[in-house]
């Protein structure tokens, strides 16, 4: 399911004095079945996008097509219920909003609201948990005793249970080890691989970023200022240093090894793979 977004731009506080323009005359498009990057300093309207395509806030003016949904200011046309059983936000620190004693009436809690039919409800719940590697054992735990990783697994089973179409993250890597960091990026290489899920990515990870993603956009005072691939737009080293952007450490190790040696070792995806071209230059 493809996101386009037409022309849009979102005011603050429009037509007052704190009115403030976030978003400048937006023109862009996230592919269906592949992973997106939203990246940018803070301040630079990457919020206000995923608030948008979540129907959460309206534009200004433009609109945002997402399937047959078109979401604009004083439109009837969005039916919100149906736009968000297409698309699931998952916020930073989600498990911080848990507030049921188990696992199964959390993960339940979003379907019972939409009086989602009562006797498919329990297979969803189950097979919204081996999404994400948990079996049924869980349903009967406390989620507040689970471990960091495990808590994320149920937030994210709390918005596979409505089967969207569309997975966005909000920081998902924030106050996880490099453990539970590696069965994320595998959960959702998975949800895009087997479950054919469009997945956008909002973080300052761009190490995390860079092992995962299929596409990035560069945001910046409301506005897309660069775009492409991962490995045209990481490439842009100098680019991204001029305006504020963290570079992926083997991305800012390669391009430091042309600078000083003169030796281009290409684009790693993988410390291992970037230890082997060292090993074979320094042979």
């Amino acid at each position: 399911m493809d996101i386009k977004f037409n022309k849009v731009s979102f005011i603050y506080n429009e037509k007052t004095p704190l009115e403030k323009e976030v978003l400048k005359d937006l023109n862009f498009e996230i592919k269906k079945n592949q992973i997106s990057a939203i990246v940018g300093k803070s301040g630079s309207g990457k919020t206000t996008i995923i608030e948008m395509i979540t129907s959460l806030i309206m534009p200004t003016s433009g609109n945002i097509k997402i399937d047959n949904c078109y979401i604009e200011k004083n439109s009837k046309i969005v039916n919100i219920n149906e736009l968000r059983f297409k698309v699931g936000l998952i916020f930073e620190f989600p498990e911080e909003q848990f507030f049921n004693s188990t696992v199964q009436k959390e993960v339940e809690f979003g379907l019972k609201t939409f009086n989602y039919k009562i006797d498919e409800m329990s297979k969803r719940v189950s097979d919204a948990l081996k999404m994400v590697g948990l079996d049924d054992s869980y349903l009967s735990r406390n989620p507040h005793t689970l471990s960091s990783g495990e808590k994320r697994k149920v937030a994210i089973a709390s918005i596979l249970v409505f089967n969207p179409q569309v997975i966005i993250f909000d920081e998902p890597t924030v106050g996880l080890d490099s453990n539970s960091k590696r069965n994320l990026m595998r959960l959702i290489k998975m949800l895009k691989n087997k479950y054919n899920k469009t997945i956008i990515i909002v973080t300052q990870d761009v190490d995390f970023l860079h092992k995962i993603v299929d596409y990035v956009y560069i945001l910046e005072d409301g506005k897309v200022i660069l775009e492409g691939d991962k490995y045209t737009v990481f490439s842009e080293v100098e680019t991204l240093l001029k305006h504020g952007i963290t570079v992926p450490k083997l991305v800012e190790f390669s391009h430091k090894v042309l600078k000083e040696k003169n030796i281009k070792m290409g684009y790693r995806d993988e410390i291992n793979d970037l230890i082997k071209d060292i090993y074979r230059y320094a042979k």
